[in-house]
C-alpha cells in the first residue's frame, strides 16, 4: 500500500444510514477512494458504547456495509471491514489509554452531550472512546481523515496522543500527525423537522430524515411534510439564515443537484416552497431510490456481504499486525 497517503474514517452500525451519512461521507468516501488508499472501517466498537441489542448490531453491521457498496465504495479498491474482527484496536486502544491524559478527555464536548446531565450513569467507553478513535487512525498511520466539524476535535485529539507518544518513546515520527479532510462545500444536513440540529438515525421521527432504503413515496411524503416557511422563498442567504428549515432544503437541494447555493435561492426566489418540495423531491427519487433498491439486493445475500468483510479484515490485519510489532517493541512490551 502507499504510504505518502492514507485515508481512514469509520461509520457506526446504528441503524438505517439517512441522506446526512449519504452528502456528508459516502459521497465523499467515493471519491477519496479513486484518489488514494483508503480505508473504511465499520466501527462495531464505538457503537457498544451505549446498550446494542446484540441480533440488531449485527444486522446492522452487514446493513452498513450494504450501504457502503451501494453507494458505490469499491472492495477492490478500498478496504471494508468491521473494527472488532481487528484485535489490534482494542490493543492499541489500551496503549493510548495509557498515554492519553484525563484533562484532555475532561475537555471532549461530544462526551458532554452524548452523557446529559447524569454523567455518572455514562460508561466508561464513551467516555474513553475518542482514545479508541485515535487507535483507529493511528494503528493504520492514516495520514488523512475525512471529518465534520463535530469530530474534529476528536482528531485533534489523536494528533496530540500520537505527539506524546512519539515524544514518550523517542520515536520522532513513528505515527504520522493525522489532517482532517473537510470537503469543500458540504452544507450539514439538518433534520426535515428542526433546521437547527443535524439530520440522526436518534431522532424520533422518521419524517425528520430520508433514509436511503426510503421508497419513493415516503420520499414525497418527508419532503412535503418537512417544516419550512409560509412566506416565498427569499433571495437573500441573510434572511434564510435566519429560517434554518428553509435554508436547509435549500442546501439539500443545492448538494442534490451539484447547484451552488447562490445559483439555487436565485432560481427559487419569489417561488412558494411547495414548488422548492416538488422539484426537491423529484431530485432525492431519482438519486436516492436506485441506491435503496442496491441495499435490498445486497441484502439478499449476506454471504456476499460477509466475504467482503472478511477479505477486508485480512488486508486490515496484515497493516495493523505490521505496525503493532513495532509498537510493541517501542513500548516494551514483548
Amino acid at each position: 500500500m502507499n504510504k505518502k497517503k492514507l485515508v481512514f474514517s469509520g461509520i457506526q452500525p446504528t441503524g438505517n444510514l439517512h441522506l446526512g451519512n449519504y452528502l456528508g461521507a459516502l459521497k465523499n468516501f467515493v471519491t477519496l477512494q479513486d484518489e488514494t488508499d483508503c480505508i473504511y472501517c465499520v466501527v462495531d466498537l464505538h457503537a457498544i458504547t451505549t446498550f446494542q441489542n446484540p441480533n440488531e448490531l449485527k444486522k446492522n453491521v452487514l446493513e452498513t456495509v450494504a450501504s457502503f457498496v451501494a453507494t458505490g465504495l469499491n472492495p477492490d479498491k478500498s478496504i471494508i471491514f468491521n473494527q472488532s474482527s481487528v484485535t489490534g484496536h482494542s490493543e492499541l486502544a489500551w496503549i493510548l489509554n495509557c498515554v492519553s491524559r484525563i484533562g484532555w478527555l475532561n475537555r471532549m464536548t461530544q462526551f458532554k452531550d452524548k452523557a446529559g446531565s447524569d454523567k455518572e450513569k455514562a460508561s466508561v467507553g464513551l467516555y474513553i472512546y475518542p482514545n479508541l478513535m485515535a487507535a483507529d487512525i493511528l494503528l493504520y498511520k492514516a495520514t488523512h481523515v475525512p471529518v465534520g466539524a463535530d469530530q474534529k476535535q476528536h482528531l485533534e485529539l489523536s494528533r496530540d496522543i500520537a505527539q506524546k507518544f512519539n515524544k514518550d518513546f523517542n520515536c520522532k515520527d513513528f505515527f504520522p500527525l493525522p489532517e482532517p479532510l473537510i470537503p469543500k462545500n458540504v452544507s450539514r444536513v439538518m433534520s426535515l423537522r428542526d433546521g437547527t440540529k443535524k439530520m440522526s438515525k436518534s431522532e424520533e421521527s422518521d419524517y425528520s430524515r430520508i433514509n436511503l432504503r426510503d421508497e419513493a413515496d415516503d420520499i414525497i411524503k418527508k419532503v412535503k411534510k418537512a417544516k419550512s416557511d409560509s412566506e416565498q422563498i427569499p433571495d437573500n442567504l441573510k434572511v434564510l439564515e435566519q429560517k434554518p428549515e428553509a435554508l436547509n432544503l435549500l442546501n439539500i437541494y443545492s448538494e442534490i443537484s451539484k447547484n451552488s447555493l447562490d445559483k439555487v435561492i436565485k432560481e427559487m426566489s419569489g417561488k412558494e416552497y411547495s414548488h422548492l418540495k416538488t422539484k426537491l423531491a423529484e431530485l432525492l427519487i431519482s438519486e436516492i431510490t436506485p441506491i435503496g433498491k442496491e441495499i435490498e439486493k445486497l441484502l439478499g445475500d449476506k454471504s456476499h456481504l460477509q466475504q467482503i468483510l472478511k477479505k477486508g479484515t485480512e488486508k486490515a490485519n496484515f497493516i495493523a499486525e505490521e505496525n503493532l510489532k513495532n509498537i510493541r517493541e517501542k513500548v516494551g512490551l514483548i
